[in-house]
C-alpha cells in the first residue's frame, strides 16, 4: 500500500494494489474508488485531502511488512 499527496492539487490517492486502475467511481464529492478489470479496489483517490483527512499523524498499529519513508 502506498499514500500519495499531491500539494498543488491537495489530492490523496492510496494505492491499494500494483493494479492498474479499468473503472472509477465517484462515491462521494472529491472521493474516487478505483477498480481494477476484475472489479478488486486498487485505489482511492482523495480531492480536497487536507480538509477531509487528518494528514498531521499517520499511525500504523500492526502492519505486517517493511516500512518505507520518503520525504519530498
Amino acid at each position: 500500500m502506498k499514500l500519495s499527496y499531491f500539494p498543488d492539487t491537495d489530492s490523496l490517492y492510496i494505492d491499494l494494489s500494483e493494479k492498474p486502475s479499468a473503472e472509477s467511481k465517484e462515491i462521494s464529492e472529491g472521493v474516487v474508488l478505483d477498480y481494477d478489470a476484475e472489479g478488486n479496489l486498487v485505489g482511492i483517490d482523495i480531492d480536497n485531502a487536507s480538509r477531509k483527512v487528518q494528514m498531521k499523524e499517520l499511525i500504523l498499529n500492526r502492519m505486517p511488512g517493511e516500512l518505507h519513508t520518503f520525504a519530498a
